[in-house]
Order: C-alpha cells, then sequence, then structure tokens
C-alpha cells in the first residue's frame, strides 16, 4: 500500500519481539533494510530471514560492537533497553554514522528530566551530524503525554490534566510481565522498586514532557509505586501514579495499573479547562503492535526534523506516509 510512497534505507539495531515487530512493518512499507544488528550471540551470524521471513536473503545479523560503522543507511530503527545510560553509547554510535535514531528507550521520551547533561551531550551529537535523534513509542510517547497535548489544542485555559491507563498484563509478553513484579512476594517487590529493577519507565518523562509542551514550570515531579496483591498474597502487577506539581496543587496526574487480570482495560484522558474534555478509549492501546506502528509511522517525520534531540510532542501528526496533493 506504501510502497513507492515514501522509501529509505534502514537499521534495525535490536531484534527481541519489539525490535522484529518494527523491522516487519517497515519492510511492509516498502522501506529497505540496509542491515540488522542484536548482541544475542545466538542470533548473530544468522540470516535475518531466519527471524523475518520478509527480509533480503543477503542480510545477515551482525554485533554492533564491529559492524554498525559500516553501514550506508537514512534512519536507524532502535530498540533495546529503556535507561538511557544504558543505550547511550549505542545511540551515540548510530549517530557517529551519520543516520537518524528513532528508539523505544522509554527515558529518551524526554532525557532532561533524569539526564539533563547526557541529553545536552546528545543534542550537541546529533547537530553536528545533522541528524535528528527522539525516543517513540506508546507509553511514554503517546497515550500518556501525546494524547493529552492534542487534546487540549481547543482549550482556551487549562488547569489540570489526568490521564488513567489499565492493562491487563496478563495478555502481554512475559518479559513485561518481570517489569512489573508479576509472581513476586510484597516484600521482593518493594526492594525492586528500591533498586530500580521494577516499574513501568517513562511516566515522570511524560510528566516532564506535558509540562514542556504546556510552557508549565513544575515545582516537583512526584512517584508512588505500589503493588497489586492477588488472592494468593503473590503480587500480580503495579499500580504507579505521578505527579507534577504546580501551584500547590497537581496540575499533571498519570495513574497506570498494570496488572494481571486486571479489570475494565481503558485508557482515560480529561483536561479541566475552558472547555473541559475527556476522551476514553475503550480496550485501550494495545502497547506492543501500536509501539512498532508508532516507530515505523514516525520515519518520514523524523527524516525531515530539524537536527537534535527531539520530542514526541514537536512532531507533526504522524500519517503513515505524505500524500502528494494537487497545485
Amino acid at each position: 500500500m506504501w510502497a513507492g510512497v515514501f522509501s529509505v534505507r534502514f537499521i534495525q539495531y535490536g531484534l527481541g519481539s519489539i525490535g522484529i515487530g518494527i523491522a516487519e512493518l517497515a519492510l511492509a512499507r516498502g522501506h529497505r533494510i540496509a542491515g540488522a544488528f542484536d548482541i544475542d550471540p545466538a542470533k548473530v551470524g544468522h540470516p535475518l530471514s531466519t527471524l523475518i521471513p520478509a527480509a533480503p536473503p543477503d542480510i545477515r545479523i551482525a554485533s554492533p560492537d564491529h559492524a554498525a560503522l559500516t553501514v550506508q543507511a537514512d534512519v536507524a530503527l532502535h530498540s533495546t533497553q529503556s535507561r538511557l545510560m544504558q543505550v547511550r553509547p549505542q545511540l551515540e554510535s548510530l549517530i557517529d554514522l551519520g543516520v537518524h535514531v528513532i528508539s523505544t528507550c522509554e527515558e529518551l521520551a524526554f532525557p532532561w528530566h533524569h539526564h539533563s547533561s547526557d541529553a545536552a551531550a546528545l543534542n550537541e551529537r546529533a547537530l553536528a551530524r545533522g541528524v535528528a535523534v527522539v525516543g517513540l513509542g506508546v507509553n511514554p510517547g503517546y497515550v500518556m503525554d501525546v494524547l493529552p497535548v492534542i487534546l487540549t489544542s481547543p482549550c482556551r485555559a487549562i488547569t489540570r490534566i489526568t490521564v488513567e491507563r489499565i492493562v491487563d498484563v496478563g495478555r502481554r509478553r512475559r518479559p513485561l510481565q518481570h517489569k512489573v513484579g508479576v509472581g513476586l512476594t510484597p516484600d521482593a517487590f518493594r526492594e525492586g522498586v528500591a533498586a530500580g529493577r521494577l516499574a513501568h519507565v517513562g511516566l515522570p518523562e511524560s510528566v516532564a514532557m506535558i509540562a514542556d509542551a504546556m510552557g508549565w514550570t513544575l515545582a516537583a515531579i512526584d512517584e508512588r509505586i505500589d503493588p497489586v496483591i492477588g488472592s494468593d498474597r503473590r503480587v500480580v502487577g503495579l499500580h504507579q501514579i505521578c505527579r507534577g506539581m504546580r501551584d500547590g496543587a497537581a496540575a499533571i496526574t498519570l495513574d497506570l495499573t498494570m496488572a494481571v487480570g486486571a479489570k475494565d482495560q481503558r485508557d482515560t484522558v480529561a483536561v479541566d479547562g475552558d472547555p473541559s474534555l475527556r476522551i476514553e478509549l475503550p480496550g485501550g492501546v494495545a502497547g506492543d503492535p501500536a509501539t512498532c506502528a508508532i516507530v515505523v509511522n514516525a520515519i518520514p517525520q523524523v527524516v525531515s526534523a530539524p537536527p537534535g534531540l527531539r520530542v514526541a510532542t514537536e512532531l507533526p501528526s504522524r500519517a503513515p506516509a505524505p500524500r502528494s496533493r494537487p497545485g
């Protein structure tokens, strides 16, 4: 459908389930894969077509340690880890290659909140190479930040933004269930949260992104993570709330429940203002396939964006591909 309308050469960096889904969709849209990279020695050296049947037979999976610097491409689709400090060397190698970068790293969605000096360094590097770098996904990158910002467009005044997301992780992949503590005791869950091993990464970044788009200066961003306990006294997930405080009150509240068997899956966005607005998406936005679509749909906007470290709210509405218009 999109083949021949807009096509770039892309690198797929990271071949977990999300990376494979991204590459499959990019190929289906008519983009051309120039290289594929993963750190898993069980994958390195094998034809990419063993994971993605539609891939060209001559593309072999390589280790990024020695091969990434030689690939000629326009954009890198990066999907490896959630924390910026884990992926910064990977991002730097891609920037130095001279390609635009779209990453699913959650902390890259608004890295100035937790990693301002690293964000500044990445921005300078991207500016020097003339490429755009952006972190995208469903959450952060759409449901709990971009979508509420879009909803404020017809408002003359805005006092508060509230987003609630309920996800049944029993329907999702096992690594996500592990990330939210499924099966742990409450004490082990709290230890994991304190050590930074457990949590949904990105809620503070989403709060900071909304505040940035609104032009609000926040006094603080606070976050609370509690276990959701099942009938057997084991953890079945988490309830995570992040608030952006302004003028002594919560101007932004992001309320996330991710638990096995969570009832009434939905995404709800409410804007208090003039006028007040509310939308609800019954069933919610499916995380994994939607993340793949958001990344691939953003390719035309990112490759034409100004160089530097960008934010999802800065990109225009991400249609799948540009359309030709008469005149």
